[in-house]
């Protein structure tokens, strides 16, 4: 495969505009294990090679298991996840998905008993923000280095 396209060169204010959704997730109260397991599951979903080679390395760095990198793409059936995990993610699985998910009812319930209303629009921003860079990673076939 074949890079199509230098985003972060053909359009920076484009760019600028995503690292500026970067910046609130960065300073806002979701822990940064979890941020990384959502946006690494965003990206397996979408099927980012770059994010998710991103992604998983960036987990690690911040001290995440490799059992539960290996077992994050079958969270449900493995036991290595808290219930306030597993309302991120299927509340990014059901957001990623929107077409097809129609944002059901039960993740949504699942999530809001996991997190306050000002957590959920910034999980809900920050699953926003990894779908907006899959769909610039995947459209230009940015390659995983």
């Amino acid at each position: 495969m074949k890079s199509r396209l230098d985003f972060y060169r053909a359009s920076p204010g484009a760019i600028k505009s995503l690292l500026v959704l970067e910046e609130h997730i960065a300073k806002s109260t979701l822990e940064k294990p979890l941020v990384e397991l959502v946006r690494l599951r965003a990206s397996q979903v979408n099927g980012c090679a770059y994010c998710v080679n991103l992604h998983a390395h960036d987990a690690r760095k911040a001290g995440e298991s490799e059992q539960r990198l290996d077992t994050l793409v079958v969270w449900r059936e493995a036991p290595f996840f808290s219930d306030r995990e597993r309302a991120a993610l299927e509340w990014t699985e059901a957001l990623t998905l929107v077409a097809d998910s129609h944002a059901p009812d039960h993740a949504w319930e699942a999530a809001h008993v996991q997190f306050s209303d000002t957590e959920i629009a910034d999980l809900t921003l920050l699953i926003s923000a990894i779908n907006a860079w899959n769909r610039f990673a995947i459209g230009f076939r940015k390659l995983p280095a």
